[in-house]
């Protein structure tokens, strides 16, 4: 990246004198005499100078008019101000424009170069950032949905329309692994929030307390290894999206808590006294019935209704098989990318067995399966054995018989999703202590209290 510095100086002299110091440090160096000469150089990008070394009062303006009147166009370069008149209102009125730093005249060439060392470093930032998020919103963009199929068709109109409005939360349903957590990232880099964060979390994931501490902080001393405070994720997310997955599996108590924040838009840290604004859009995800749920005294009514505002339903991929015939190779030239392969031939045999089987596991079984064949490639031909597509009954075979006496087997080729291997596992360590909880805790190296919660959550038999 050029260092390109523009200096705004009446003073002929010193500003010669300006451009031949900093020249010799390897800067290209541009000046202007007048803020009109400054405006004609930075209007319509003309000159996109990584720092602006400017005097404060011209024969034509004050500078920081000029500021003012370009700092949307030239958001990504700093200001320095030198004024041998300066006053505490200008100033702070420099500060509050977003100016890297304001210096009184006389002032020695090597202080200055340190600021316009330190201002270009932050522009260089500046920049670097976005970069990323355009880079982000051209892989995140609701043209990257793969798809000609009326269920596509009619995801990609739907995303348009509701990327351009201002919503304020929204509930993305859907089987695992249909691509909820796409659809949120499109929503945020194709909205009006695209330059703010994007924070992410799996509801899943994390027990009951730590959920509580990650979503809304907490101050130090809150608890017992709360050393020091912590900015949760609405605070991160401020201004952006914060992108709840699993909320099926939130705590009912915590979901109370999640409900006041959405409604007022206000949080309080854990061990906090002061409620804190946030502006964040919510988009929750689930691979769960809400509805059911809610009839069923486990999801709060009144949250499911605060984030339904809007509801996209992710399709299965069973649903819309015909868009194989465009993901497919898709994803094969993304594997070929990474694993530096050549795979260019899918033979007919290849075609058939994808094209018959359901796909429990939806787009990131059809992933994992093609990165796999990739992989394992030995020529330009995707090889048909490594397909490795299991019929419902192969399915089930898996279920039931890879249990024995050391332990179990659970395939992990994305056909069952991670809260049913939890499931699973718990069940197995259920049945091999008669159903009492205080020994299969002990067996899978847990407490009692965590494992009847989760017994309670998959509605399991057990004697407690």
């Amino acid at each position: 990246m050029t260092n390109t510095l523009l200096i705004i100086e009446d003073e002929a002299l010193l500003a010669s004198e300006l451009a031949r110091y900093f020249s010799k440090g390897g800067w290209e160096v541009s000046i202007a005499h007048s803020l009109q000469q400054a405006e004609q150089f930075l209007s319509g990008q003309a000159l996109d100078p990584l720092v602006v070394l400017s005097d404060m009062n011209l024969p034509d303006g004050n500078a920081l008019d000029l500021l003012e009147k370009l700092k949307p166009e030239i958001g990504s370069s700093e200001w320095v101000f030198l004024t041998g008149y300066g006053s505490v209102a200008d100033s702070v009125r420099a500060v509050r424009l977003g100016a890297y730093d304001f210096i009184e005249k006389p002032c020695a060439l090597d202080r200055l170069n340190l600021l316009v060392e330190g201002a270009a470093r932050s522009a260089r930032a500046q920049r670097r950032l976005e970069q990323q998020t355009a880079s982000q919103n051209h892989q995140y963009s609701i043209d990257s949905l793969i798809g000609s199929s009326p269920a596509m068709t009619q995801l990609r109109a739907m995303l348009k329309q509701i990327a351009n409005v201002p919503f304020s939360s929204l509930i993305v349903s859907g089987e695992t692994g249909t691509g909820k957590g796409m659809i949120a990232r499109i929503l945020h880099y194709s909205g009006s929030r695209a330059a703010a964060p994007l924070v992410e979390i799996n509801c899943a994931a994390l027990p009951r307390e730590l959920l509580e501490a990650e979503l809304f902080g907490y101050e130090a001393g809150a608890f017992t290894g709360a050393k020091k405070r912590h900015r949760g994720l609405f605070e991160q997310a401020h201004t952006g999206t914060l992108f709840l997955d699993e909320i099926g599996e939130m705590d009912l108590d915590l979901q109370s808590k999640l409900l006041k924040a959405v409604e007022d838009l206000r949080i309080r840290r854990v061990g906090g006294e002061a409620e804190i604004n946030i502006d964040v859009q919510i988009i929750a995800a689930t691979n769960l019935d809400l509805v059911e749920k809610v009839a069923e005294g486990l999801f709060r009514r009144d949250l499911y209704h605060r984030l339904n505002v809007i509801n996209i339903r992710m399709p299965a991929l069973r649903e819309h098989k015909q868009d194989l015939d465009q993901l497919v190779p898709q994803f094969i030239a993304e594997c070929n990318r990474k694993s530096a392969k050549g795979v260019s031939h899918i033979s007919e045999q290849a075609w058939q067995a994808l094209k018959s089987y359901d796909w429990p596991g939806n787009i990131r079984e059809l992933h994992n399966v093609l990165e796999r064949c990739v992989l394992l490639s030995s020529d330009h031909n995707l090889p048909v054995e490594w397909l490795q597509l299991q019929t419902p009954q192969t399915n089930a075979a898996h279920h039931n018989a890879k249990v024995n006496q050391e332990g179990v087997f659970i395939p992990l080729d994305g056909s069952i999703s991670l809260h049913e291997m939890e499931k699973f596992i718990i069940q197995e360590a259920l049945n091999r202590n008669d159903d009492n909880v205080t020994g299969a805790a002990r067996m899978l190296g847990t407490t009692r209290e965590t494992l009847r919660y989760r017994v309670q959550k998959y509605h399991l038999k057990c004697k407690f």
